[in-house]
């Protein structure tokens, strides 16, 4: 009875990050120059990853931020310089598929129920 209780919670947290490559391997996106394109609610935004501080590049700003990594598929986005007061709320980062060099997110603002989709794709080390 007790292995019928573990096997769907494994299997809940094996297949809940969906990978066509590399499972173990997600904490590659943890650092380097990364990509959003333009479209689909963004504006081209680049993204520089080092240590726990990332910094986004886009339209004519450029924005810091703390990044805290829950683990290789979840991670928190703090603004350190919020401008308004939706600036202050942090957003949280599901990577729900990983590609060779890019993976596909949703993110949430705060508590809110809405949910951004995109892709990021790492440019370089």
């Amino acid at each position: 009875m007790r292995k019928l209780i573990l096997l769907p919670l494994f299997l809940v947290a094996l297949f809940s990050c969906k990978d066509e490559n590399k499972v173990l391997d997600a904490d590659r996106f943890k650092s380097g120059t990364f990509e959003i394109p333009a479209g689909q609610g963004y504006e081209k935004t680049i993204i520089i990853r080092q240590d726990s501080i990332q910094i986004e590049k886009y339209e004519d700003r450029i924005d810091t931020l703390s990044i805290s990594w829950k683990n290789n598929f979840n991670y928190t986005l703090k603004m350190l310089h919020p401008k308004t007061a939706i600036d202050e709320d942090p957003i949280h980062i599901k990577i729900t598929s990983v590609k060779d060099n890019s993976y596909e997110f949703e993110a949430v603002i705060g508590h809110s129920n809405y949910v951004q989709k995109g892709e990021i794709t790492k440019t370089s080390n």
